[in-house]
């Protein structure tokens, strides 16, 4: 029971922190370069003008796999109107894995591999999954999700961000 205490106190000490961290004046999202499975570099400078979701996953996380499918369907709903979703493995996860996911699952966005923890590091040394960031068009983070979110709430923000 004193485990699952200090896990909630522990799960909302950080859930505290993420709103604490991202309160008031926007912080610019880091200038990271993401490469894709297929070997494309993006930077977040070549992402201004969308609305982008940079969402930090792992093929062993129950959330995040249970998470994929409303994320293919945001995707597909919404790039149309700029939209851009980059899909972060995390460093610890085997490349191939995720490629396999990605195949498997025909991933329609971006999926990049983080094979150094680089990309973690520059969101905040990012090391729970699934943690996400819903970036503006003029590359300010507006948002930050850890574990499930509400989905009504995310697409109003994501609706309201893209105009």
């Amino acid at each position: 029971m004193k485990k699952v205490l200090t896990g909630i106190v522990v799960a909302l000490a950080l859930a505290g922190a993420g709103i604490w961290q991202f309160a008031g004046a926007a912080k610019t999202a880091p200038d990271v370069t993401f490469t894709s499975l297929t070997g494309q570099k993006i930077t977040t400078k070549d992402l201004r003008g969308k609305v982008v979701l940079v969402k930090f996953w792992a093929t062993s996380c129950v959330t995040c796999i249970a998470q994929m499918p409303d994320t293919i369907q945001n995707y597909r709903d919404l790039s149309p109107r700029g939209f851009e979703t980059i899909a972060v493995a995390m460093q610890y996860d085997p490349p191939n894995y995720v490629k396999n996911y990605a195949d498997t699952r025909k991933l329609p966005f971006t999926v990049a591999i983080d094979a150094q923890g680089d990309i973690a590091k520059a969101f905040g040394d990012v090391q729970l999954t699934p943690t996400a960031f819903l970036i503006d068009k003029d590359g300010h983070i507006i948002k930050r999700y850890l574990g499930n979110y509400d989905k009504t709430a995310f697409l109003s923000t994501v609706n309201k961000a893209l105009g």
